[in-house]
């Protein structure tokens, strides 16, 4: 539903944007991760059509975001970090307006504004001014202002911030029940959790351009190698390091538990288990430990940086020095 191909974006002699390439099918979250600056906005900006691309091309519902601008920007739904809100007016009749500029008929955007108003917690505020509404309900009235005419394509810039825990709940259930419904979402966030939670595949953009995309697990396996592995005991063996090396290699190591690597695991762990059983260890677990998102972004974050120092050290003569250090 989303596809783009070397999308650029300059501002002057600013390369905000060097070359985005990036898919997304029906009923998928895409997380776009970067530190501020990154081009993660300008990014959406093009493919809602808001901002021309200087080159590249791409296409939202089979529509070329600069040939068909206006039917791209019917077809989505767009949330910025900052949304911009008509204080003056309340909630229903501000949906109204903007479900008049996306040529819905009256009862129908009433209706839904409705439902959208009673599901995020709204529906009580409804003759308040939006002047009147805490940081978290605009938040709120901005993204159902960008599902009011029920989009196949929505594109979220941190949605859930200045939220109390029980909206941002109530914001991320409506977002992943908004995906059973076959449309396809692009998710810009600093909230790493909410991401996980959220997204099927995760693309880290940085200087303009996307670094590395996948699934969380395939980033793992691509950053952070093999599958760690941790076993448990009820007491201390430090004894059994040595007695079964043959089998792992154990990667670290306290009284009472190890960690190993292994991306065999259904050969390795039985074995491993077994052995241990004959040596009489007190084993209580044997669990793959979790790496999440946060790990994952660190160390691509990690990589960036190194490479980026390297790089000026490199350019100032003094790589050699920096290598003797390390």
């Amino acid at each position: 539903m989303i596809i783009a191909n070397d999308l650029r974006k300059n501002f002057g002699d600013f390369k905000a944007v060097k070359g985005v390439s990036l898919s997304v099918e029906p009923g998928e979250v895409l997380a776009l991760l970067g530190p501020n600056g990154a081009g993660k906005t300008t990014t959406i900006r093009m493919l809602a059509s808001i901002l021309k691309p200087s080159g590249g091309t791409a296409t939202v519902g089979g529509f070329d975001v600069v040939r068909q601008a206006r039917e791209v920007r019917h077809a989505v739904g767009l949330l910025t970090e900052f949304p911009g809100l008509y204080h003056r007016m309340k909630s229903l009749e501000y949906l109204l307006f903007f479900g008049r500029l996306q040529g819905m008929h009256d009862q129908a955007c009433v209706e839904r504004a409705t439902r959208l108003l009673q599901q995020f917690g709204l529906w009580e505020a409804r003759e308040k001014r939006i002047d009147g509404y805490s940081k978290g309900m605009k938040q709120k009235l901005a993204l159902i202002r960008a599902m009011i005419h029920d989009p196949n394509i929505l594109y979220l810039d941190e949605p859930t911030t200045a939220m109390d825990p029980h909206s941002a709940r109530t914001v991320r259930d409506a977002i992943d029940g908004l995906r059973s419904n076959q449309r396809a979402i692009i998710l810009c966030t600093h909230n790493l959790p909410e991401a996980e939670t959220l997204a099927d595949r995760i693309a880290v953009v940085h200087n303009g351009g996307i670094l590395i995309q996948g699934t969380i697990a395939e980033l793992s396996q691509q950053l952070m190698g093999e599958p760690l592995w941790e076993i448990r005991l009820a007491r201390p063996r430090p004894d059994l390091v040595a007695k079964i090396d043959d089998l792992v290699t154990v990667e670290r190591a306290g009284g009472d538990w190890l960690q190993y690597r292994t991306s065999e695991a259904a050969a390795i762990n039985p074995a491993l288990l077994g052995r241990l059983i004959e040596l009489g260890a007190p084993v209580v677990a044997i669990s793959e430990v979790s790496r999440s998102l946060e790990d994952v972004y660190l160390t691509i974050v990690g990589q960036t940086h190194r490479e980026r120092v390297g790089g000026a050290v490199e350019a100032s003569g003094e790589l050699a020095v920096v290598g003797n250090q390390a």
